[in-house]
């Protein structure tokens, strides 16, 4: 498995907004299954960054695709050569 970070753009409406909770069940769907590592929304910049496996671009695509909002984003994805974060750490020594 490769990762991939989508870059999403948005723009809100009313109906968006009522598709919202059946995007967040999606998206937690994913993220259970080890499919999205992480997922960030900025609603300043109407923009949101998911880091996705897959095997290729084709399949992070197949993912975005089946999301209710996917008709209100333009969109890239990228395959990332370094990915790191605290949470692929080992927690710090703490001695009692």
């Amino acid at each position: 498995m490769k990762k991939f970070q989508a870059i999403i753009r948005f723009e809100m409406d009313e109906q968006f907004m009522s598709l919202v909770p059946p995007h967040r069940t999606y998206i937690n769907y994913l993220m259970n299954k080890g499919i999205i590592d992480s997922y960030a929304v900025s609603m300043e910049s109407q923009t949101c960054w998911i880091t996705l496996n897959a095997e290729d671009k084709q399949g992070a695509d197949q993912y975005l695709v089946k999301s209710p909002l996917y008709k209100y984003w333009t969109y890239e994805i990228e395959e990332l050569f370094v990915y790191d974060s605290q949470h692929y750490r080992l927690p710090a020594v703490q001695l009692n």
